[in-house]
């Protein structure tokens, strides 16, 4: 199968070549009587386009080629980059590049993507992960990625182009036009195509829920946005209001784009609660169906994922059953309830979360809130997810949000004990879960991950500013704030990839690896699908939690993750049978003194038998008989 194919679609927006020298421009512009598109020589002319249906305007030009600039021009008067530009080559507030969508060599023809239940996603941000911070630099460090690590999918922040050189990606505005300085088209293409041939799967974050302030001219050329709801971020997208047809075909085909002319596996959809939606056929149900049939029409696995902080279960609910028919969605409360066992912080949204009771709520369950009261939302929050299978659960000790919207950007590495970074790597890596880690976990890089900013206008960059400082005020984070736009906030956000590792760091790396390989290896310890097959006791008082596990091939495996602070010792009574010891984090091979061992062998039965569990301790057994 040739993946260069469309196999029944083709984006419609934008510059499209239809031969080696003739481009079709066709833009969605009601709030225009005319427009012109103006290819960016000084011997040409701009050319009237025709008015169609829905306020569309094209027209076909000739002598035009890939690369060449263009832009629009509205009522003879405003000059405008393409909504729907394939590249920005020179930034947000300049001409729009003519890109040949089939002009890129794809080598993955035999690539079918990967399971879902089968993901280990690795989250990193283009521009701090490598020295150069570009697509093609990331490419080196697969074979890392693939056999020192052993993930199996990288998720991209957002890429979108944004304004400046250095940006989280949050305030793209051009959707479909990878950021040029990260190596545009051609870089993202290349570097796709490359995890493909390492067996990697790539996940894409992408921004639907608002577009950044700065080269933003969509409201130009229609009524892509609407005052009757607000995000926290700017203007609410027109997903239900007069006109909203044609703002979702934008947004539906920005996400068959990527998976089509890019090959992405898997879309993260961001902040889907800023997505306000109140028409018959909601936007995420009209957009995950729309993935899913293109995904079998390319005969390949494409997955649709939220991040939401709705704890509403009918995202990830089949339509046939009243939901939307994503394919999963990122669990906060799991980081919550295990940020607040590790660090024991309790302030902003950290005060709803207690315990290790919660925590292992959210193992068996995926919320922890289903419904009843939120100190911090100061309502009744959520609804049940028992239904949903826990590989549509993405779960993380880190991520971009987790670190980065810290004041300092202080990673756990820098908050808790080593022990106790090796146990908060197993809770996640041996969940029934989908596991991220967030760039540098897998061997506890120390750089912070701040948030970094390189916008134009001194105004907004003071905007940005003024709202950081508000947004931690609930946390009680007043210290002076790293300035978002200073170079050297981004600089200290990189990422010392290539860099000798110090032996604690060495430690981490291998167990990291050791988790992953067990994950892998046994059955038990992956994710889990429809059937549970996970239990979880939780010992309150000696803060341990004992996770059994098992499936329909392989050993039956029992986790012991315990957050105590000293050695203590728990008393066993369920689940039955002979055990052997498999992994112990107390191992010198992982960093530990190897003189407090866990015990090598259980007998487990009604009686009981106390086992003793040094402080920050990682033990997992397999079952014998």
């Amino acid at each position: 199968m040739d993946l260069r194919s469309d196999r029944g679609w083709r984006l419609d927006l934008g510059a499209r070549p239809i031969g080696s020298s003739v481009v079709q421009f066709r833009v969605w512009a009601p709030r225009a009587k005319t427009v012109s598109v103006h290819v960016c020589d000084p011997s040409r002319n701009p050319v009237p386009m025709d008015l169609r249906e829905y306020g569309y305007f094209e027209v076909t030009v000739e002598d035009v080629r890939a690369g060449d600039r263009y832009h629009y021009i509205l009522d003879g008067e405003k000059v405008r980059p393409d909504p729907a530009s394939r590249s920005q080559p020179d930034g947000v507030h300049q001409a729009s590049a003519v890109v040949d969508p089939d002009a890129f060599g794809w080598t993955d023809r035999g690539w079918r993507g990967l399971p879902l239940k089968d993901l280990i996603i690795y989250e990193l941000h283009t521009g701090t992960f490598t020295e150069t911070g570009t697509f093609d630099t990331i490419i080196p460090h697969l074979d890392y990625l693939k056999h020192e690590v052993g993930i199996t999918a990288i998720e991209l922040m957002p890429v979108a182009q944004f304004p400046g050189t250095r940006n989280w990606g949050y305030d793209g505005t051009y959707l479909y036009a990878p950021h040029s300085t990260y190596g545009g088209p051609q870089g993202l293409k290349t570097l796709v195509d490359a995890c493909h041939a390492a067996g990697l799967a790539v996940i894409l974050d992408v921004v639907y829920n608002h577009l950044g302030p700065e080269g933003n001219y969509l409201a130009d050329f229609g009524p892509y946005f609407t005052d009757r709801y607000r995000t926290p971020w700017g203007a609410a997208v027109n997903y239900d209001g007069p006109d909203s047809d044609e703002v979702r075909h934008f947004i539906v085909g920005n996400a068959l784009y990527w998976v089509t002319e890019y090959h992405i596996d898997g879309l993260r959809l961001d902040a889907i609660h800023g997505i306000y939606d109140f028409s018959a056929n909601h936007i995420l149900r009209e957009l995950a169906e729309a993935v899913h049939g293109q995904a079998a029409r390319l005969e390949r696995q494409i997955f649709v994922i939220a991040e939401s902080a709705l704890n509403d279960a009918r995202m990830i609910t089949a339509p046939a059953q009243g939901g939307y028919g994503l394919d999963g969605q990122w669990n906060d409360d799991f980081h919550h309830a295990l940020r607040t066992v590790l660090t024991k912080e309790r302030a902003g949204y950290y005060q709803d979360y207690e315990g290790l009771g919660h925590l292992a709520t959210a193992m068996k369950d995926g919320f922890v809130y289903s419904g009843q009261y939120s100190r911090y939302h100061r309502r009744r929050h959520g609804n049940p997810s028992k239904h949903c299978a826990p590989s549509q659960f993405v779960v993380f000790s880190q991520n971009h949000d987790q670190v980065g919207n810290r004041a300092f950007g202080d990673r756990l590495s820098s908050r808790i004990p080593f022990e106790a970074l090796k146990v908060a790597a197993a809770a996640v890596l041996l969940s029934p879960n989908i596991p991220l880690l967030f760039m540098g976990e897998e061997y506890g890089e120390t750089a912070p991950f701040l948030y970094f900013i390189d916008h134009g206008d001194p105004a907004l960059v003071e905007a940005v500013r003024r709202g950081r400082r508000a947004e931690f005020a609930s946390f009680a984070w007043r210290e002076d704030i790293p300035d978002p736009q200073d170079p050297a906030t981004f600089e200290r956000s990189r990422i010392q990839l290539g860099s000798p590792r110090d032996p604690r760091q060495a430690a981490m790396l291998r167990w990291t690896r050791r988790l992953i390989d067990l994950r892998t290896d046994i059955p038990s310890l992956g994710a889990g699908g429809e059937t549970p097959g996970h239990q979880v006791w939780v010992y309150e008082r000696e803060n341990v939690l004992v996770v059994h596990r098992w499936a329909k091939q392989g050993p039956v495996a029992l986790l012991v993750l315990g957050f105590n602070s000293e050695t203590t010792s728990v008393m066993l009574r369920e689940p039955g049978g002979r055990w052997s010891l498999r992994l112990d984090s107390c191992a010198r091979d992982f960093g530990g003194t190897g003189q407090e061992p866990m015990s090598r062998d259980l007998a487990i039965t009604a009686e009981g038998v106390s086992i003793s569990i040094p402080a920050h301790t990682v033990a997992l057994y397999l079952r014998v008989d």
